[in-house]
């Protein structure tokens, strides 16, 4: 498997596991029966578990063009040590926003956003640069 793919796999599986946290909480909140059976669904989650499940929804969003953006990659013949270095910093990106955002660290959400979206910005780069000189 190519790094690409496989920091792919990792991002995928990685906000696969980030839902939990907010279930939890949620669960512990306001009791397992509440919780199961949709009564206790407009009950307020504590801020870190609020934070978790707005991280776990940014993650979904970008794991989208993240995924579109490495197969096409592959596909065009594009993937390279470029493209291999920015899936990686995306994947360590998106698992420090969750880390950052959850926890409230200031600033922390939007400098590892902006580090994860240059990493799309040069994933992509390279795909339309192999286009162009293709």
């Amino acid at each position: 498997m190519t790094p690409d793919f496989t920091m792919l796999t990792w991002a995928a599986g990685i906000t696969a596991l980030m839902w939990p946290s907010y279930i939890v909480a949620h669960i512990i909140n306001v009791g397992v029966l509440p919780a199961l059976t949709y009564q206790a669904d407009g009950t307020a989650l504590p801020a870190w578990a609020a934070r978790a499940k707005k991280a776990h929804y940014n993650a979904i969003e970008n794991l989208v063009p993240f995924a579109v953006l490495v197969i096409v990659a592959h596909l065009a013949g594009a993937a390279n040590e470029a493209t291999a270095a920015s899936a990686t910093i995306f994947f360590w990106a998106r698992l420090a926003h969750f880390v950052l955002y959850v926890t409230g660290v200031p600033f922390g959400r939007t400098i590892t956003f902006t580090i994860g979206w240059f990493a799309l910005v040069g994933i992509f780069w390279q795909v339309i640069s192999a286009g162009a000189a293709g």
